[in-house]
């Protein structure tokens, strides 16, 4: 079930970098892929698609779903302190890669129109993520998100600027 989780996050963040619209709506961009072939296809994404590599979750994210996938970008991963990517990426701390992306992955299919400010979800790696809205913003936790509604075959990414963390 964690490596379920991460996998999902990482194809997230993929998958919301830039992909070509399978349908013109200006409400949810859809694609004919999964999460994980979107996130590949996406060069801002490369990092999170490297930890779902990782951490052996491509298979699970590729699975039926529906995922919602909080997608940090290349850039939110280089937020972490220096060394941290390349640690978490080593085959010795492949459990907590896991633990760090299956917190990024919520089972079932959550749009932006469906998240309530204080609402709590609970995520693949089973801890609950905190959503607060304002100014016209969504925050998953401390990350803001920066575009929403991405819908994938097999559920929807959000793409945030941060990694959030689960607690330790």
């Amino acid at each position: 079930m964690k490596n379920f989780g991460v996998v999902l996050m990482l194809l997230t963040l993929v998958v919301a970098s830039s992909f070509t619209s399978r349908t013109e709506s200006v409400h949810e961009p859809q694609f004919d892929a999964d999460i994980v072939e979107l996130a590949m296809s996406q060069d801002f994404l490369s990092t999170l698609v490297a930890a779902v590599k990782a951490g052996d979750l491509v298979e699970t994210l590729q699975g039926d779903g529906p995922f919602t996938v909080f997608a940090p970008t290349n850039e939110a991963f280089a937020k972490l302190p220096e060394g941290t990517v390349e640690n978490l990426l080593l085959p010795e701390n492949k459990a907590q890669l896991v633990k760090i992306l299956t917190y990024h992955v919520v089972p079932g299919k959550i749009m932006a129109s469906d998240l309530k400010n204080g609402q709590m979800a609970e995520t693949v790696e089973g801890s609950s993520l905190k959503v607060t809205l304002m100014d016209g913003k969504a925050m998953i936790n401390n990350a803001t998100v920066t575009t929403a509604d991405i819908v994938a075959d097999n559920g929807v990414v959000h793409v945030i600027d941060t990694v959030i963390l689960p607690p330790m």
